[in-house]
C-alpha cells in the first residue's frame, strides 16, 4: 500500500503538495510513509528548526536536508535567561555557520536564540550567501558592531535584522556608525530591531536608511535615540506598522506637538514599544493611534504609573497583546478588562523584583479581572506577591482556552495568603480545566499533590518550569510518567532525586531536554543514566570541581540531559562532565 501511495503521483506533483505542509511534525510524518516520499520531502525541505544545537551535528543535518533556505537554531537552556547556566558553557554557532557556508549557498535566513556568535561568523554569513535576507539574533552574545557592519555592507538583499535582547559589544568610539555601512543604493529593508544596543547610533545614517527603504514596516530603536528625533523618522516612514521608541525624560511642548503630528500621519501603525524613562506627558502623543494598536509593550516604561496607564489602555480597544510593568496595578488591569475585549496575551513584569515590601497594589484580583473581561485571553505571564486557590480556580473556569500560563510569585514557597495552605488545588484546577495547556510555570507553596494533578490532566503539556516545589521523588515521577507530550522540563531547588529519574529514563528519550539545578540527583545516578541511555547526553555541570572527587551519593550542582544523534559534544568546558568512550561518565 505504501508503494502504491508513493508511486501514484509524479514527484513534481508530490513536491508541490509537500510545499503546503509547514509544520515540522507533519513533514516528519510524511517522510516515514515510504522511501520515495522520504526522498521528496528530504529535497524539498526548505526550513529546518533545531531546538538544541547539540542534538544533531551540522554534517548530519546537511546530509538529511541538502537544500535548506532557512536555518533556525537554539543553543543554551532556557534557564540561561536567569543566569543559571555558567559563563562559557557552550552554544557556539561557528561550526554551524562554517558548514552552512559551503553546503547551503542559497541560504536566505538564519535565526538564532541563546547562542554565541563571533564577528568572524557574521562576516562569513555576509560573504557566503548571495541572496541572504533575514538575520534574527535573539538573546545572543559574542559579537560586536564590527560584525554588524559586515552584515550591513555585504548583504545587499537583507530584509530583516533583528537583535532582540542580545548583548552587542562596542569595540570603539565610532561603533554607532555601523549603520552607515549599508550601501547608498540599498533599499530592501523591511524590519530593523536595534532596541538592545547600549551605544548611540549615527542618527544621520539611521535617517538616510529609513528614508530610502519604502517597504520598512518594523523599526525598533534603542534608548539612545531621543524622542525629539522620532518625529523626523516617522515623517520619513509613515508606512510603519511596528515602532519601538527611545527615551525622553523631560517633557517639551514642541516635541509633543511634533509627535502628535507625526503619529497622526502613521495610518498603518499597530504595534508600539520602548518608552524608556519617558515623561508620562508624552503618552498623549500616541492617543491618535491608540484605537488601531494591537500590540503594546511598556515593560521598559518604569516612569509610567497606574493612572497614566489606565488612560492609555482605555483607548486601545483593539489591543491583543500587552506587556507592562506591575505599575499598572489592579485598577489598571480592571480598566484593561473593561476596554480590551480582544486581548490574547498579557505579561506583567515586576518593577522591583528584589524588594522586600510591595511597592505597588498588584494582587491576584488584577489577573482575575482580566480573565473575566477578556474572553480571548490564552497566554499569561504574571509576576505578583500573593495568590489564592480561589483566584486560580476562578481563572481556570473563566479561561479554559488558556494555552500558556506562567505564574511567578516573587517570594518562593508563598502559600495561599487567605488560608495559608498550599496552592496545589489552584494549579490543579488550571491543568484540569485548561485542556489545551501547552506551557506552565509553577510557583508558591506546592506539594507532590500538584504534580499528581499535572500528570493526570496535563496531557498536552509541552513545557513545564518548576522551582522551590514538591516534597519528594514522587512529584517528578508524576510528571515524567503522566505528561505524555512533555518536551522540555526545567527544575530548580526541588527535592527530586535518583529514584524517579532512573525509573523514568525511557521518557527522557522522547523529550528535547531536562534541566535540574540544586536538586537531589547524585553523581552515581548520572553515571547509571549515561550507561542505560546511550542516546542521551547526560551533562553534569559543577563549578566546584570534578564530581568524582566527592562520594557518588553527593548531589550534583546542575544537570542537563538531552537526546542527541551526535554523541557527546566536542566543545565542553572544564566544568562539564559527560559520558565518553572509556567510562560511563568521565571528564571530557
Amino acid at each position: 500500500m505504501k508503494m502504491m501511495m508513493g508511486s501514484s503521483f509524479p514527484e513534481e506533483v508530490l513536491e508541490h503538495v509537500f510545499s503546503f505542509i509547514e509544520r515540522d511534525k507533519d513533514r516528519n510524518a510524511i517522510s516515514t510513509v515510504c522511501q520515495s516520499w522520504y526522498e521528496i520531502e528530504r529535497w524539498s525541505r526548505r526550513r529546518v528548526f533545531v531546538g538544541n544545537c547539540y542534538a544533531v551535528s551540522p554534517a548530519i543535518l546537511i546530509k538529511r536536508f541538502p537544500d535548506v533556505r532557512c536555518l533556525e537554531l537554539k543553543g543554551k537552556p532556557h534557564f540561561a535567561d536567569f543566569n543559571l547556566v555558567p559563563e562559557g558553557w557552550g552554544a557556539y554557532v561557528a561550526p554551524w555557520i562554517a558548514a552552512a557556508s559551503s553546503a547551503y549557498p542559497w541560504l536566505e535566513e538564519i535565526r538564532l536564540k541563546r547562542m554565541v556568535i563571533p564577528d568572524d561568523s557574521l562576516e562569513l554569513i555576509s560573504k557566503s550567501f548571495k541572496n541572504f535576507k533575514v538575520l534574527v539574533l535573539s538573546s545572543c552574545e559574542g559579537f560586536s558592531t564590527e560584525g554588524l557592519a559586515a552584515i550591513a555592507a555585504n548583504c545587499r538583499n537583507l530584509r530583516e535584522l533583528d537583535l532582540r535582547e542580545s548583548e552587542v559589544e562596542d569595540l570603539n568610539q565610532s561603533s554607532g556608525h555601523w549603520l552607515s555601512h549599508f550601501p547608498d543604493n540599498y533599499t530592501s529593508l523591511v524590519s530593523l530591531n536595534i532596541a538592545c544596543l547600549n551605544s548611540e547610533v549615527s542618527f544621520t545614517a539611521l535617517e538616510r536608511l529609513v528614508g530610502r527603504c519604502p517597504n520598512l514596516r518594523t523599526l525598533r530603536l534603542n534608548r539612545a535615540v531621543p524622542l525629539d528625533r522620532l518625529a523626523i523618522l516617522l515623517h520619513r516612514a509613515p508606512q510603519l506598522v511596528e515602532l519601538g521608541t527611545g527615551e525622553a525624560s523631560d517633557l517639551r511642548p514642541d516635541v509633543l506637538s511634533n509627535l502628535l503630528g507625526a503619529f497622526s500621519r502613521c495610518k498603518e501603525l499597530k504595534s508600539l514599544s520602548g518608552f524608556w524613562d519617558v515623561a508620562p506627558g508624552y503618552l498623549t502623543g500616541v492617543y491618535p493611534i491608540c484605537p488601531r494598536l494591537t500590540s503594546l509593550n511598556l515593560s521598559y516604561a518604569a516612569t509610567i504609573q497606574s493612572s497614566d496607564l489606565i488612560k492609555l489602555v482605555s483607548q486601545c480597544q483593539n489591543l491583543q497583546k500587552l506587556w507592562v510593568l506591575d505599575y499598572i496595578e489592579d485598577l489598571g488591569l480592571e480598566a484593561l478588562a473593561a476596554s480590551c475585549k480582544d486581548l490574547r496575551e498579557l505579561r506583567v513584569f515586576p518593577s522591583e523584583p528584589f524588594g522586600v515590601e510591595p511597592n505597588v497594589l498588584l494582587t491576584e484580583q488584577g489577573l482575575v479581572s482580566v480573565s473575566e473581561g477578556c474572553p480571548k485571553l490564552h497566554s499569561v505571564l504574571y509576576f505578583c506577591r500573593q495568590m489564592s486557590n480561589d483566584a486560580l480556580r476562578t481563572i481556570a473556569r473563566n479561561r479554559p482556552n488558556m494555552t500558556r500560563f506562567r505564574l511567578c510569585i516573587i517570594e518562593p514557597r508563598t502559600p495561599d495568603y487567605l488560608t495559608l495552605e498550599s496552592l496545589d488545588m489552584g494549579f490543579g484546577a488550571i491543568v484540569e480545566h485548561c485542556n489545551d495547556l501547552r506551557r506552565l510555570s509553577l510557583s508558591g507553596l506546592l506539594t507532590d499533590r500538584v504534580f499528581e494533578y499535572i500528570g493526570t490532566y496535563g496531557k498536552k503539556l509541552e513545557m513545564l518550569s518548576v522551582a522551590f516545589a514538591g516534597d519528594s521523588d514522587l512529584g517528578l515521577h508524576h510528571i515524567l510518567s503522566g505528561c505524555e507530550n512533555l518536551r522540555k522540563l526545567e527544575i530548580r531547588d526541588c527535592p527530586f532525586g535518583d529514584k524517579a529519574l532512573l525509573a523514568n529514563a525511557a521518557k527522557l528519550e522522547t523529550m528535547r531536554s531536562l534541566w535540574m539545578s540544586s536538586c537531589s540527583v547524585s553523581f552515581g545516578a548520572c553515571k547509571l543514566l549515561g550507561q542505560k541511555m546511550p542516546m542521551l547526553n547526560v551533562e553534569v555541570i559543577d563549578e566546584r570541581g570534578p564530581p568524582d572527587s566527592r562520594p557518588e551519593s553527593c548531589p550534583v550542582e546542575k544537570l542537563y540531559i538531552y537526546r542527541t544523534v551526535s554523541g557527546p559534544r566536542l566543545d565542553m568546558p572544564g566544568f562539564v562532565w559527560t559520558k565518553d568512550e572509556d567510562s560511563a561518565l568521565g571528564l571530557s
